[in-house]
């Protein structure tokens, strides 16, 4: 897990008593606020703002953080311009001494991880800069069901025209299969008639014989 100073960088919750107190951890009290935001709430604050599903907001940032954990392990440098940079630094090893007794102790070195604020987050926080706007995004919602009710027209315009189609097709063939039946009819009948004419003509010439 990323760990931070909190006198560099601590993401703060809505609820609060003022600058008086000290912080969770007993040092230096958070700005005005009591509870640091957490994940849920910044999934929610993020999903209510982009209009993101919540389950896509939770996994890009758990991405996010993972990503940034193995870069920061390998010694690279993850820099967001105008948030600030996450690095490795790496503590050598010393002799610190035991604030109570005095007594030396050896303290072995270790890899922190470490965040410096960029120049624009610094702005912000001071009030040199505007801080980012974080309504809803309307025109997205809006534009989203715009999307929604044209693909839906346009699946049932198809489905009717694909009906439309297969009913003049079936019509089509069941015409010509009619069709088909009658020139047949009239071939069968042709025989038949000939036939008769020919019998016919048979018993006259008899009869003339006669």
């Amino acid at each position: 897990m990323l760990t931070f100073d909190i006198t560099v960088f601590t993401m703060l919750g809505r609820r609060g008593t003022g600058l008086t107190g000290s912080g969770p951890d007993g040092g230096i009290p958070l700005m005005g606020k009591e509870e640091p935001l957490n994940r849920k709430e910044l999934v929610d604050a993020i999903q209510k703002h982009t209009l993101v599903a919540r389950t896509d907001v939770d996994k890009v940032l758990g991405s996010l953080i993972q990503h940034t954990q193995v870069a920061v392990k390998k010694g690279d440098r993850v820099s967001l311009v105008g948030f600030g940079t996450f690095e490795r630094q790496d503590r050598k090893a010393r002799t610190a001494r035991n604030p109570r007794s005095g007594a030396p102790v050896k303290v072995k070195a270790t890899k922190v991880p470490r965040f410096r604020a960029g120049q624009g987050f610094k702005d912000v926080v001071a009030g040199k800069a505007t801080a980012p706007k974080l309504s809803p995004v309307k025109s997205t919602a809006k534009a989203t069901t715009a999307r929604a009710a044209s693909t839906a027209k346009a699946t049932v315009s198809r489905a009717t025209t694909s009906k439309a189609s297969t009913a003049k097709a079936s019509t089509a063939r069941a015409s010509t299969a009619k069709a088909s039946t009658s020139k047949a009819a009239s071939r069968n009948s042709a025989p038949k008639s000939t036939a008769k004419a020919a019998s016919s003509r048979g018993k006259a010439k008899s009869g003339k014989k006669k």
